[in-house]
């Protein structure tokens, strides 16, 4: 049998990447994730060869510097990183969102300024939807934009959970314009916040305050954004039209939960990998323990359930890859790799016995990292409230 999580009809040059990713993780990611993870320490050693490897322009056309490798190349990526550490792999997250983002809608300007230092990671890019009372209602934004006589916009609001908001020194921030337009949605625009990496007062009217304490997720900042009387030029909307930021940003949650779905995969190979070397290595009444059939079994469904995401991660991947609309394919991997991963991740938990709580252990450190994986890039009940929609579309009687 061959390992689980392979993916057929993959070109040359993508093996090598993944062989080069794999090798990397295994050299130096796994032996430190621990380390780092447990003293919540910035991988930034693991970020530089990230660079030097030219990971950060993985998925930016090669006319501005990058690799110009597919969706689904990333997301396979994604899925190594993950399996060696998940914070490792959101470093890139919200980098590739804003850089997908600026691909697809920003101006030949925007472009040629901020994707040639994206590709290098020298430009470091976050974005920023939901802010504290907001949850999934993306539409209720609350955060102002106000032109004022220059044509100018602004900015005042809060905004919240912002990955990489601190180490980042782009962020594309979606907040309300007055467009008025009869839908709350079309009322919102995204802008394009340049800032040095850091805390306090990064730029005059914007505040990063500092890291959110998670039970999981460590190593990698997560922060509030604030804004008080920022002002920002016209030039800096995403596009340069104001009132598309919703249907920009719902483009890159499509790229995100894709990633979201490859990072529950990379989780679930590492859980499921413990779990098949501790339960050959235990023993109990004279035999390994993953001889006694309840414990083959569980491992039976957990490989079953590791192979089910994958194939569902690498499907919503080529269809977006392929220009097709994916929010149902990308729903559908995101509900389904997320909520596999859990339960992945408990059965490697139970099958490693007392020994899963220390936290000498790996399997611990998945134990908190996997349930983010639930509600990132939203929850399985959105999920399935698109999944839902999208399905009856082609069922409507």
């Amino acid at each position: 049998m061959t390992r689980l999580a392979q993916t057929l009809g993959l070109t040359e040059f993508q093996t090598e990447i993944l062989a080069t990713v794999r090798q990397f993780v295994d050299r130096e990611i796994i032996p430190n994730a621990q380390e780092l993870e447990h003293s919540d320490t910035y991988p930034q050693a693991i970020v530089d060869q990230m660079r030097e490897m030219g990971l950060f322009g993985l998925m930016i056309p090669e006319e501005y510097g990058g690799l110009g490798e597919s969706l689904l190349t990333y997301a396979l990526c994604v899925e190594e990183l993950a399996r060696g550490w998940m914070s490792v792999s959101g470093v890139i997250n919200t980098h590739f969102i804003v850089a997908y983002m600026l691909r697809q809608h920003g101006t030949d300007e925007q472009k040629n300024y901020y994707l040639p230092k994206m590709a290098t990671g020298e430009t470091r890019g976050a974005f920023s939807m939901s802010e504290p009372e907001l949850g999934s209602d993306v539409a209720a934004i609350r955060t102002k934009a106000k032109r004022d006589a220059d044509g100018d916009y602004v900015i005042n609001g809060q905004k919240m959970w912002l990955t990489n908001g601190g180490s980042s020194t782009l962020v594309a921030a979606l907040v309300r314009t007055e467009e008025g337009a009869a839908k709350p949605h079309e009322n919102l625009t995204t802008f394009l916040v340049e800032k040095p990496a850091g805390f306090g007062e990064v730029v005059p009217g914007v505040t990063i305050p500092g890291k959110i304490d998670k039970m999981g997720y460590k190593g990698i900042d997560t922060t509030e954004l604030i804004f008080d009387n920022y002002r920002a030029k016209a030039t800096d909307v995403l596009g340069g039209t104001p009132g598309r930021g919703f249907y920009q940003m719902m483009d890159g949650v499509e790229v995100g939960r894709v990633n979201v779905s490859a990072r529950a995969c990379g989780v679930a190979i590492r859980a499921f990998e413990l779990a098949a070397r501790y339960a050959q290595q235990r023993t109990t009444f004279g035999k390994p323990i993953a001889q006694h059939q309840a414990i083959s079994f569980s491992l039976a469904e957990m490989a079953t359930k590791v192979e089910a995401a994958h194939l569902m991660m690498v499907n919503a991947a080529r269809l977006k890859d392929s220009g097709e609309r994916n929010d149902v394919a990308a729903g559908m991997a995101k509900y389904l790799t997320s909520e596999y991963c859990s339960e992945v991740t408990q059965a490697s938990f139970r099958i490693h016995g007392g020994y899963g709580y220390s936290k000498e252990y790996e399997i611990e450190r998945l134990m908190r990292e996997a349930p983010f994986l639930l509600i990132g890039e939203g929850t399985s009940e959105i999920q399935k409230t698109i999944i839902s929609k999208g399905v009856l579309r082609s069922y409507a009687l």
